[in-house]
């Protein structure tokens, strides 16, 4: 069993295919079943009532001899005394010249069991046949004249066919003679019966197999358009998702050159022409110096040391814009309130935020989401909106956690101007859809403008108060020392 597992394990669109093909196959195999039981009880009824038909027939025909046997002769017994054997001897002969077809005679069998008559076969004449039975141990001759005695009667029993000497089944009639004591009869083989119920049967078999391999077909008809529609569809989706990734991988090159491209500009504007700077102040310092003149030396040394100050500053900005410590160490409040700081020093945008405290239960996957989230949405204001107020609001709730950010800018253009979503747009909404989250966007134009993202996160995404952040001790430590502080709830934080 272990061994089937690992040859065979399925994969999504196999286990997809097998989903639906597998209701098909029992459905059908039901039908099926369903529809040859249904047929051989039909037909089998059918059947009963074609033997029945062509048994009543036989009877008719049998008793219809009889009769006309027996008017045959029956002005000679009827004038006759139960003792005249001139009369038995000329109703013997008139039996015994009534033959028909190939196989058809009257018999005759006195009450004693001896053979009187019996045209086909004269072997049995003038022997007693009482306690005689058939093959498969059924009376025949005393219960011919157990019917005689009654009047008349059916009897059903194996006989052998004159024709062919084999044995076949046989329908007699028998009457009696009570003057004389005598059982007239005669018979008729029903192996023609038995052959149509058998002929019939065999095409009511026939039927249901043709039934089977019709509902075979179609069921195979069906499994292999379920099969090519499948295998149409994975092929489609394969095609989508490749185009998919190769797009997705292309753009987390271009994010990664945008990057670069971007922390170079920084470096190469920034913290190189500071240290440029540095490095002229501290030449100059050194020259002075060396002349002697310690007065003109220390104002382009502090100069130079000015500039270092700025330099590490641009560093440790840097530094956070890429991975700011802040979010490891004091987790997602503090982290997006140092963001907010920022984007008002450096806009002048008016900038509010407030937020109920997490006690860092965000997994790192969420708070990075956010985080990045609440980034691309403060540079689109800052590049687009024209906006002169942002209110950023983070907080937990029974569902999760939602970050919502506003501003009271030109708000997005209407759907037929845009181009499609901006990259900015795309990056937020793959990120949120990673974890299963939502993005909701608001924007509207004219006199009450304006632009909200909402960010909501589910409650898998908050961790337990038995779980822990992980194995680094610092970020729990410092984890434990922001949940630690006591005092309200919410902060709220106003920058000009």
């Amino acid at each position: 069993m272990a061994i089937f597992r690992t040859l065979f394990r399925p994969n999504y669109a196999q286990k997809l295919s097998i989903l639906a093909t597998l209701p098909l196959v029992v459905a059908v195999a039901a039908i099926a079943l369903l529809v040859a039981h249904q047929s051989r009880a039909s037909a089998e009824r059918e059947i009963q009532a074609l033997k029945h038909q062509l048994l009543e027939a036989k009877k008719a025909e049998l008793r219809n001899y009889v009769t006309q046997a027996r008017n045959g002769f029956s002005f000679i017994y009827g004038r006759a005394a139960p003792d005249d054997q001139v009369a038995k001897e000329q109703v013997a002969q008139i039996l015994s010249s009534m033959i028909y077809g190939t196989d058809g005679f009257f018999f005759v069998y006195d009450y004693d069991g001896t053979n009187l008559v019996s045209p086909r076969q004269t072997e049995f004449i003038t022997r007693n046949w009482s306690g005689l039975t058939d093959s498969q141990g059924t009376p025949v001759v005393d219960e011919f004249i157990r019917l005689a005695r009654q009047g008349a009667g059916w009897h059903t029993f194996m006989w052998q066919k004159p024709s062919t000497g084999q044995e076949a089944q046989m329908v007699a009639y028998v009457v009696g003679l009570q003057d004389w004591q005598w059982a007239v009869g005669t018979g008729v083989f029903i192996d023609d019966v038995l052959a149509s119920v058998a002929a019939a049967r065999a095409e009511v078999e026939a039927r249901v197999q043709r039934t089977f391999l019709y509902i075979g077909v179609i069921t195979l008809a069906a499994l292999i358009v379920v099969f090519a529609s499948g295998m149409g569809l994975n092929i489609r989706e394969r095609r989508l998702a490749d185009a998919k990734l190769k797009e997705l991988t292309q753009r987390v090159f271009d994010a990664q050159e945008e990057e670069r491209g971007r922390v170079a500009r920084e470096l190469h504007d920034g913290i190189s022409q500071i240290l440029v700077g540095v490095r002229y102040a501290l030449d100059n310092a050194s020259r002075r110096l060396k002349r002697g003149d310690l007065d003109r030396a220390l104002p382009p040394l502090d100069r130079g040391i000015e500039n270092l100050a700025s330099a590490i500053t641009e560093v440790r900005r840097i530094s956070r814009d890429l991975r700011p410590g802040v979010l490891d160490d004091l987790g997602l409040g503090p982290a997006l309130k140092a963001l907010t700081d920022d984007f008002a020093a450096r806009t002048g945008i008016k900038s509010n935020f407030s937020t109920v405290v997490f006690r860092n239960r965000l997994d790192p996957e969420a708070k990075i989401a956010l985080y990045r989230i609440a980034q691309e949405a403060l540079m689109n204001i800052e590049r687009h909106s024209g906006a002169t107020e942002m209110t950023m609001d983070l907080r937990g709730h029974a569902k999760g956690a939602t970050m919502r950010i506003s501003d009271n800018g030109r708000g997005l253009p209407p759907d037929q101007d845009r181009m499609g979503p901006g990259i900015g747009l795309r990056n937020m909404e793959e990120r949120i859809a990673q974890l299963d989250g939502t993005l909701r966007i608001l924007s509207s134009r004219g006199t009450q403008s304006g632009t909200v993202i909402e960010a909501i996160l589910p409650l898998s995404h908050l961790l337990g108060p038995g779980e822990t952040l992980g194995d680094d001790p610092r970020a729990k430590q410092s984890s434990d020392a922001a949940t630690g502080r006591k005092g309200d709830s919410t902060v709220d934080s106003t920058v000009a």
